[in-house]
């Protein structure tokens, strides 16, 4: 299997964005209703302490799916995987109750970092295991960059253009996005291609240490400025007073520790999970398995945020879907880049950064029709309809690069 048809496996993951509003709508039923109070689901209690239960269990039994018999390998791998996904939602619904309650742009970022956690430990998880995968890292997080500025911020244009006819934004908060983006994914997907002190696409230790560094002062600088200094410019009308309102009924404190507790469980089984995908795919001689990993990994991971954009944007909040959806891009590489450096700089592990020309050239393509599309105030479908564009273009050559 060639890296072209390895991505598919992760646009099967996020094909929810794209799905009826009736979707969305039981969704927001479900946020609305079932997962308040005492009406919260059995599974959205449970799961975030089965997680960490069951992950407990593993470590302390001496269990892996490296080790024993074969039925003992396939039923660890087997739980813990669908424990873990399953946590995943149950999870990033605690996260975006807690976020409901702290109102906006703090909401965001909570949703952000639960995210970008959950993405961190998987990678790494799977970077320590068995042999070495160089290029997983930059195939995640091209992977998230491309769906999220394209498919992600092309569906909310498109269903909110249409349903609203036009919707404002915070074009201050949006250039802010795009500024931080644009100069996080050239340091780190396009400028290894060209570096000279190693082979093309990596950088050295020095290089990467500083790149990293850089990311991490760039992406709290921003963090700063939307939380405190410039907040104002990521807020749309009244929609901080409205989330608040909204939460103070939801009980947070019981959702913020099973947030943690959740995402405690979902680090220690990513190890487990990441050995045996990687196991899998050994086991069938495929060949690009860090293609196929990392865009399974940025699909599943962004599936809940995007269908959270995509309702905030039918729900005429636009500006809290391109915070959700801008957001996890400019996390993912901030974050997501510097954690994978450090893990491969303490390991000695190789890591490969620089994408090939066919998908640097998509980057650029998608990061100009974001600096377009968001040069005014108000948007359309015809907006959207471009990123639409762009997103299926890159499926595309996914068949026929």
């Amino acid at each position: 299997m060639n890296k072209s048809n390895g991505r598919v496996a992760g646009f099967a993951l996020i094909s929810a964005e794209v799905l009826p509003v009736s979707f969305s709508a039981r969704i927001a039923e479900t946020h609305g209703a079932s997962m308040t109070g005492f009406g919260r689901s059995v599974t959205s209690y449970t799961m975030p302490l089965v997680a960490l239960a069951m992950a407990v269990a593993v470590k302390a039994s001496g269990l892996s799916v490296d080790e024993g018999s074969l039925n003992v390998r396939i039923l660890v791998g087997a739980l813990s995987s669908a424990i873990m996904f399953t946590t995943i939602f149950v999870v990033l619904d605690h996260a975006e109750t807690v976020a409901r309650r702290v109102g906006e742009p703090y909401g965001t970022l909570v949703l952000t970092f639960a995210v970008t956690a959950i993405e961190v430990s998987i990678i790494v998880a799977m970077m320590l295991h068995g042999e070495n995968n160089p290029t997983l890292a930059r195939e995640s997080v091209f992977s998230t960059v491309m769906i999220t500025s394209t498919g992600v911020v092309g569906t909310c244009l498109t269903l909110g253009g249409w349903r609203h006819r036009k919707q404002a934004i915070v074009r201050q908060g949006t250039s802010a996005y795009l500024a931080v983006l644009i100069a996080l994914t050239v340091m780190t997907l396009i400028l290894p291609t060209y570096t000279q002190t190693t082979d093309p696409g990596t950088f050295s230790a020095a290089q990467l240490g500083l790149v990293s560094v850089l990311s991490v002062l760039l992406y709290a600088s921003f963090v700063f400025a939307q939380t405190v200094r410039h907040r104002e410019d990521f807020v749309q009308g009244l929609e901080h007073e409205v989330s608040t309102r909204t939460a103070h009924r939801e009980s947070v404190s019981v959702s913020a520790l099973l947030l943690v507790s959740g995402l405690i469980g979902i680090v220690m089984l990513a190890e487990q999970v990441a050995a045996s995908v990687e196991n899998t795919l050994v086991a069938y001689q495929v060949t690009q398995a860090d293609s196929i990993v990392g865009a399974l990994i940025a699909g599943l991971v962004l599936m809940p945020e995007a269908i959270s954009a995509v309702r905030a944007s039918l729900n005429n909040e636009l500006q809290r879907g391109l915070n959700v959806a801008m957001g996890s891009a400019c996390a993912t590489i901030g974050l997501t880049i510097p954690a994978v450096a450090a893990a491969s700089l303490l390991t000695g592990r190789g890591l490969t950064l620089g994408l090939p020309a066919t998908d640097a050239v998509l980057l650029v393509l998608a990061l100009f029709i974001c600096s377009v599309s968001f040069s005014n105030e108000r948007t359309t479908f015809l907006t959207g309809m471009v990123h639409i564009v762009v997103f299926f273009t890159f499926v595309f050559l996914i068949f026929v690069p």
